[in-house]
C-alpha cells in the first residue's frame, strides 16, 4: 500500500516528468530555430500554440514538492533536495515572466512581427533554455529526495 509519502513522490516525479518534457523539447529545439529567418521563425512559433495548458501540470509540480519539503521537514536529506528542486521550479516561473511572457505578449503569441522581434526571439529562446536547465535540476534533485527517504517515512 502507498504511504502519503509515496503518493505525493508520485505525483510530484510524474508532474515534473511533464514539464521537463517541453522544457527538453526547447532546448533540443534551441540550435535550428535560433538562426532561422524572420517569417521562418514566426511559422515555427506557431507550433506552441495551446502549450500554455502545462500550467495545470506546473502547478501540480509546485504543490507535490512544496507538501514533500513540509512532510520531510524533519528529515534534513530529503527536505533540502526536494528545496532544491522546489527552488529550481519556481527559478523556472521567475525566468519565464521576466523573459517568455513579455515576448509572448510583445508580439502576441508570435502573430505580429514588431521590429525588435529578433532580439525578443533571443530573449525567449534563452529564457527556454534557462527553463529547461532549471527543471532538469528540479527533476534530478527530487530523484534525489526520493532515494534519501527512510523506510518509515509518512
Amino acid at each position: 500500500m502507498l504511504t502519503r509519502s509515496d503518493t505525493i513522490f508520485l505525483v510530484a516525479i510524474l508532474a515534473t516528468s511533464l514539464a521537463l518534457g517541453p522544457a527538453l523539447a526547447h532546448a533540443f529545439e534551441f540550435p535550428n530555430k535560433i538562426a532561422l529567418s524572420r517569417d521562418e521563425y514566426f511559422t515555427v512559433q506557431q507550433i506552441y500554440s495551446g502549450w500554455n495548458r502545462i500550467a495545470f501540470v506546473l502547478l501540480a509540480e509546485i504543490g507535490a514538492i512544496a507538501a514533500i519539503v513540509a512532510i520531510h521537514r524533519h528529515d534534513p536529506p530529503v527536505r533540502n533536495a526536494a528545496a532544491l528542486a522546489l527552488a529550481s521550479v519556481v527559478a523556472a516561473q521567475v525566468v519565464f515572466w521576466i523573459w517568455t511572457f513579455p515576448a509572448n505578449t510583445a508580439t502576441a503569441n508570435w502573430t505580429q512581427k514588431p521590429d525588435n522581434w529578433a532580439q525578443l526571439r533571443t530573449l525567449w529562446e534563452f529564457s527556454h533554455l534557462a527553463g529547461a536547465v532549471l527543471q532538469l535540476i528540479a527533476m534530478t534533485a527530487i530523484t534525489v529526495a526520493l532515494l534519501r527517504r527512510r523506510s518509515n517515512a509518512p
